[in-house]
């Protein structure tokens, strides 16, 4: 009958048990759903413009150092020919730099190449140890002409050197000291004759502390 018929559907309907907030909990995530969409569209908009500085940066890093590179590739050959040229052989030795990856040359490294005179081309790892003073000499001096700086202090830079190297050296130092000061120690008196002074540092044993002297030759 009808009356059975209700019966049965509200005895289902009972237990359904029907949430009647359904709807406003829904429209409630509907809200917070759309929230988290314009965070995350923000949030990506963000990264790409931080990507965006990053590419920019490391761009401009590359330049930066691909030019300092470049310029300091076109002088080292040059130097290297000063502090290597003597009468025997006038031309001097030929050195080179070059990148292992120009690309993505902080990835990787910068090779190093030079040739004294009358020997072979090598890598600075293969030099005796004159040969490598004399090529990490021209590659410091290659970067000074990039970036020129007002003064060096160099600390025995003579060590592993012959008399005919350390004569060339000094000579080289002293025709760039129109440019530059230099402030060199050394325990060879073939390198620091060609300074225009000296300071020599002593022990005061009354004392118990290091005393100095100076000499000015600049007029001799």
């Amino acid at each position: 009958t009808a009356e059975a018929r209700l019966d049965e559907l509200a005895s289902e309907m009972r237990a359904m048990s029907p949430n009647l907030k359904a709807l406003a909990q829904y429209e409630e995530l509907e809200v917070k759903i759309k929230e988290l969409d314009n965070n995350f569209a923000a949030s990506r908009k963000e990264a790409a413009a931080a990507k965006q500085r990053l590419d920019d940066v490391t761009e401009r890093r590359k330049d930066i150092f691909l030019a300092a590179f470049k310029n300091a590739a076109s002088v080292i050959d040059d130097i290297y020919k000063d502090l290597t040229r003597s009468e025997t052989y006038p031309m001097g030795g030929t050195a080179h730099l070059s990148l292992e990856n120009a690309e993505v040359p902080f990835l990787h490294g910068v090779q190093f190449n030079t040739m004294p005179p009358a020997k072979r081309f090598r890598d600075i790892n293969q030099l005796s140890g004159g040969e490598r003073t004399v090529a990490a000499l021209a590659f410091l001096f290659a970067l000074w002409k990039v970036q020129p700086a007002p003064l060096f202090v160099m600390d025995e830079i003579d060590a592993a050197l012959d008399n005919v190297n350390v004569t060339r050296v000094a000579e080289f130092i002293r025709a760039q000291a129109q440019h530059v000061q230099f402030i060199t120690i050394s325990l060879k008196d073939t390198f620091y004759d060609k300074s225009d002074g000296l300071v020599g540092v002593y022990r005061n044993v009354e004392a118990n502390s290091s005393g100095t002297v100076t000499f000015d030759l600049r007029e001799y």
